[in-house]
């Protein structure tokens, strides 16, 4: 009594890969695994930008100046932070304190669960219902 749907089939896999996703993202196997989540998520935060061009004012090059000085603060700010990952004093762990991408992986397990369960019990619902019928459809 138990139909295996091209639905059912995309929960289960869905949910595998989010499992296995959510391992990885949360650095269950090795810290390593959470570094490299970490920073692919910035890489790829960094990398999708938009560039305009101005006409060059003094207000202009004074922004651009301003900006440049607080570039190499962030480029020596990531030097020190990977010395102190290498010395140990730091883990490398997310800046706030809190992964956001741990969380939002296992908010969506979480989904996908809640709803391979709400199936299941729909289809056993069904199935009882099947099986009422045809028994009194049989007694008739």
């Amino acid at each position: 009594m138990q139909s295996n749907s091209l639905y059912h089939s995309l929960l289960r896999i869905a949910t595998a890969v989010v499992a296995v996703m959510l391992v990885f993202e949360g650095g269950l196997l090795s810290p390593v695994t959470a570094q490299l989540a970490d920073q692919t998520e910035l890489y790829l935060a960094n990398a999708v930008g938009v560039s305009v061009g101005v006409a060059p004012t003094e207000l202009n090059q004074m922004t651009a100046a301003l900006t440049a000085r607080e570039r190499e603060l962030n480029e020596r700010e990531l030097a020190l932070s990977q010395r102190e990952i290498e010395v140990g004093i730091n883990d490398g762990g997310s800046i706030a304190g809190f992964d956001s991408g741990t969380f939002v992986l296992a908010t969506i397990l979480f989904i996908l669960l809640v709803l391979i369960i709400l199936n299941y019990a729909l289809d056993y619902a069904r199935g009882r219902e099947r099986i009422r019928l045809a028994t009194q459809n049989s007694a008739a």
